[in-house]
């Protein structure tokens, strides 16, 4: 489950196929910086950086529109996330890097790298002068997908956590804490399967790298969220009530 049989992979030279990480960089990066809360709200005859937080992103999707509204972008940004890893995992999935006798599974860092200039497209898009979403659904999106496309039922793990995010959201109303500790619970949950499968070479560079490439995805997000994590240690944090959400979606 944790390892891989490289025998069956052929070895890739990075150094002679960069150019197709820096293509699937750039084409993730655009597909990225497409904002479906923007989209939605134009659908609405309204624009939803002008409303409420102003955050162009799931969250204040539905605390306008409704929890309807709002889930439809949290799927939609999700997929910016979830295919750009799907397909840096099924492109290389039969590849390998080799450092000396040690293997490393290309796959493992081509998923994460494409997925994290999705998320980069989505905070910092140059369509919306470097002005995007706060990153929550894409970087759920790319993480639950990256961990599932290896072992297939490892989808309704994924989907217990987001029900669990669903159900802290729903009793503290902190919104943006529940959005975090939900990516900080995917990224421990992968975290933790690429030190079991790499437990002997964790000073290989692509391991190395790979984690870097975790942590900062995690220090987008985060940091995307500053003024709503000051706001919380003030007290002064914006609830978000499903309750409130529900009932804009029957009025709606």
């Amino acid at each position: 489950m944790y390892e891989y049989e490289f025998t069956a992979m052929q070895q890739l030279d990075f150094a002679h196929s960069w150019y197709w990480f820096l293509l699937g960089a750039i084409v993730s990066y655009f597909m990225g910086c497409f904002n479906f809360a923007i989209l939605i709200s134009k659908i609405k005859h309204d624009d939803i950086r002008h409303v409420g937080s102003g955050n162009p992103g799931a969250m204040n999707i539905s605390r306008r529109f409704g929890l309807r509204y709002g889930l439809l972008n949290f799927l939609c940004d999700g997929l910016k996330g979830a295919i750009p890893a799907l397909c840096g995992f099924y492109i290389f999935k039969d590849y390998y890097f080799a450092v000396g006798t040690q293997y490393f599974a290309v796959a493992d860092f081509a998923r994460y790298l494409f997925a994290l200039f999705a998320l980069i497209g989505h905070v910092f898009p140059v369509t919306m002068k470097f002005r995007g979403g706060k990153g929550i659904s894409t970087t759920i999106g790319l993480l639950w997908f990256s961990v599932s496309c290896e072992v297939w039922w490892y989808a309704f793990i994924g989907l217990f956590l987001f029900i669990m995010l669903f159900v802290y959201v729903g009793f503290t109303e902190w919104g943006s804490m529940g959005s975090l500790l939900g990516v900080a619970a995917f990224t421990v949950w992968q975290a933790v399967i690429f030190t079991l499968r790499y437990s002997n070479m964790m000073k290989n560079v692509y391991v190395i790298v790979t984690f870097m490439i975790l942590l900062v995805l995690n220090v987008l997000t985060w940091g995307a969220h500053h003024r709503n994590l000051y706001q919380l240690m003030a007290g002064e944090e914006h609830r978000t009530s499903l309750k409130k959400m529900l009932k804009k979606k029957k009025s709606n």
